[in-house]
């Protein structure tokens, strides 16, 4: 595979910072936007099958002020499922966004892909995942949305490469389900997720705690982390394969 200068540039910006995984200092109780409305600054694609730095078919684009995942483009999925990732690796914050669901699932999307995208949180480095990784080592806040014929819920964690403490125990299974409903097509939605180093992870909608796990742990060393404990990293959000739009993208650092 061929890499574009541009990949290269975008793959050497974020090593020069991720290569640690230290998160950046930044003044505490104040919301700062990730996402300007004009362009993806400051957020790199990595797609499974690409290079780093490849927004395969445009995939990842800005309309109207909204961060959008589109697949317009697109004749099938071929399992080029994505990830967008901020520049910056934090620890102890809170980040809040609002989504929607948007058009028809892409041809060769798997089913519980449908009305799905995600926020990973304590991601790897975006340089660190293989050439064909489906997901990053992350923690997974999930966003869905209605499947038009069952209850389904919202705010659930998945963890891709990993494990956490919930209810007391360390669980083998891959997700979790909250109780709260996911939103119907075309309509928008907002999350909130605190997360507090390797302590405490927690989902927030409407207010209130829908989800609250501890200590992510990875399943077992892995080259790109000095430890298995994960007490900080990347933020990323998914294309899944459903078209998704997000906005008001923001983040406070919080204490630790």
């Amino acid at each position: 595979m061929k890499f574009t200068a541009r990949a290269i540039a975008a793959a050497l910006m974020l090593s020069a910072c991720a290569s640690t995984s230290e998160p950046v200092s930044q003044a505490e109780g104040q919301w700062i936007s990730l996402f300007n409305g004009r362009d993806l600054s400051g957020w790199t694609p990595k797609f499974a099958h690409h290079p780093l730095g490849e927004n395969i078919n445009n995939t990842f684009r800005v309309e109207n002020g909204v961060l959008v995942v589109s697949y317009d483009g697109y004749t099938e999925l071929g399992d080029q499922f994505g990830h967008l990732f901020y520049q910056t690796p934090y620890s102890h914050y809170r980040i809040r966004l609002e989504y929607r669901f948007v058009g028809e699932q892409i041809a060769g999307g798997p089913p519980w892909g449908l009305r799905n995208n995600g926020i990973m949180v304590h991601a790897q480095p975006p340089e660190t995942m293989g050439f064909d990784q489906f997901f990053p080592d992350s923690v997974e806040v999930q966003l869905l949305g209605a499947d038009g014929l069952n209850p389904r819920t919202t705010a659930n964690l998945c963890t891709p490469g990993l494990s956490v403490l919930l209810n007391g125990e360390r669980s083998e299974e891959h997700c979790f389900n909250s109780n709260v409903q996911g939103p119907a097509p075309g309509e928008w939605a907002s999350i909130e997720v605190e997360v507090r180093g390797n302590q405490v992870i927690r989902h927030i909608v409407n207010g209130q705690v829908v989800m609250e796990y501890f200590e992510p742990l990875l399943d077992e060393q892995k080259p790109w982390s000095p430890t298995r404990a994960l007490a900080s990293g990347y933020i990323a959000l998914q294309a899944e394969s459903h078209g998704t739009e997000i906005r008001n993208v923001q983040l406070m650092v919080i204490e630790e």
